[in-house]
């Protein structure tokens, strides 16, 4: 079977390079699923977990971004993460206690620059739990 090439890069550095038969992302309208020889794009993400589909069925590998853009060309996909966590570095206890911060800042929230912010909090923290959650379940 063809392979796709995936680079995951953040403002960290390099943090994953490798082929895959397929990739799925949060793209910001919905999830996308990638495959060799897919059409060129270019979408923002949102938060969520990448998931890249190892050759020949052996393995998938777990990411959790919080935004950034993904480039898609016939034989590359490249990740440009805001920031990216393996999916063993997901904690869900740690995932639940940011989702409360979150919407305990939201109720005190006044300004509007504040309650935006708070939002944007809460949305990254809901989709890191909910990955958490996701991973949990699969490790078992």
């Amino acid at each position: 079977m063809s392979t796709i090439h995936v680079d995951i890069v953040s403002a960290e550095g390099a943090i994953y390079s490798g082929d895959a038969e397929m990739v799925i992302a949060p793209a910001k309208m919905g999830d996308v699923g990638i495959m060799p020889r897919h059409a060129p794009m270019m979408t923002n993400l949102r938060p969520g977990e990448v998931r890249i589909q190892l050759p020949d069925g052996a393995d998938e590998l777990f990411f959790y971004v919080t935004g950034g853009v993904l480039e898609v060309q016939p034989h590359l996909v490249t990740v440009l993460a805001d920031s990216v966590m393996h999916g063993d570095q997901l904690g869900e206890q740690a995932a639940l206690a940011a989702q409360k911060a979150a919407e305990e800042a939201l109720q005190g929230a006044t300004d509007r620059e504040d309650i935006e912010h708070a939002q944007l909090q809460l949305v990254e923290a809901a989709a890191r739990y909910a990955a958490a959650q996701r991973l949990k379940g699969r490790r078992n």
